[in-house]
């Protein structure tokens, strides 16, 4: 039997369908590499001695999933794709609308035509918004600020419904926090298409010469430091909560949701500081005007996680930074069709 991946070739898929293989599983990848490469399948053959078997599709394309169903025994789908870019979301919100939840639907279609009742859905903390009430747990209500928030939340009322109306469905809703670092290896990692929106790989970048200083937006935060707080999570850690989560929804029917974070707030200046430690690079930065939308400080309560699933984060700050580092060095200017 084999867990299709959805966006399998994106930062987050590629890394848990390493680890689904290394777990023994067999992977089915399908992306529409609008923000991949497809080389990365190469990758993680190179990182597991299994090659997962890839279709170059959009979700949003009923016949060709189906296709992709008939030819596999799916028994679970892991679904990441989507657009996830929050500045892009206010500018192109239609292109998320359409991406992030006609997709969704379109994918639970044919899961529901072809009697696949398992989903593990990649949602975000995002769909939390603009709250006081710090750390953030499962309970507090979904009040998204910007179209890539609300589609998520989408998603995720689809998702409540789908399951109050046929329970015989078991579904797991994953909120990220901040994703970061790297498979050790180097081999795979975060290579965002232009400028990044996020902090690791814009320092990474800034580390290996691709970009000249990172700008800082807002030194005067209520925060130890006026920088923001996020709660930042390694990509391995979280592969591997998509792995427990998988194990949950195979043992038992039900809808659940857990935060996936580190519990812990580290600030912007504190991750640089961070970084220029564990990997002995500069990492040349200036203080910019505030970025608007940006919250002071947030991070997760993890703890249903720990309860539900016994996962909890492993890897350290300094695990992430020099791991997120071994990628860029490698991988100077991002995936090439060459490697």
């Amino acid at each position: 039997m084999a867990i299709l991946v959805t966006g399998g070739c994106g930062y987050i898929g590629s890394h848990t369908a390493a680890v689904l293989t290394e777990a023994g599983r067999e992977v089915v990848i399908v992306d529409s590499l609008v923000n991949s490469k497809a080389l990365v399948v190469n990758r993680i053959e190179a990182l597991t001695g299994r090659r997962p078997a890839f279709y170059k599709a959009d979700v949003r394309n009923e016949q060709a999933l189906a296709e992709v169903f008939e030819t596999h025994p799916i028994e679970g789908v892991i679904h990441f794709a989507g657009l996830k870019a929050v500045g892009e979301s206010v500018a192109q919100p239609l292109a998320y609308y359409s991406a992030n939840i006609e997709g969704a639907a379109a994918l639970l279609r044919v899961m529901q035509r072809q009697g696949v009742r398992r989903l593990v859905f990649s949602s975000s903390a995002t769909v939390y918004g603009d709250t006081d009430i710090i750390p953030y747990t499962e309970d507090l209500p979904l009040q998204p600020m910007n179209p890539y928030g609300r589609t998520k939340a989408a998603v995720e009322w689809m998702l409540t419904d789908l399951y109050h109306s046929q329970p015989g469905w078991s579904i797991s809703i994953l909120r990220y926090f901040n994703p970061v670092g790297a498979h050790p290896s180097g081999l795979i990692g975060e290579d965002p298409a232009g400028i990044p929106n996020n902090l690791m790989p814009y320092i990474t970048q800034v580390a290996v010469g691709r970009r000249p200083e990172l700008g800082v937006f807002g030194g005067d935060y209520p925060t130890p430091d006026g920088s923001c707080v996020r709660d930042y999570i390694h990509v391995m850690d979280l592969a591997e909560g998509h792995l427990a989560a998988l194990g949950l929804i195979e043992g038992s029917h039900g809808l659940f949701v857990h935060n996936l974070g580190s519990g812990r707030g580290v600030s912007v200046l504190e991750m640089v500081k961070a970084f220029s430690e564990a990997t002995g690079q500069a990492v040349p930065y200036s203080i910019k005007p505030r970025r608007a939308g940006d919250l002071p400080a947030y991070w997760a309560d993890a703890s249903k996680a720990l309860r539900d699933m016994n996962w909890r984060t492993h890897r350290s700050l300094a695990d992430i930074c020099r791991d997120a580092y071994e990628f860029q060095r490698q991988n100077p200017k991002g995936y090439v069709e060459t490697t």
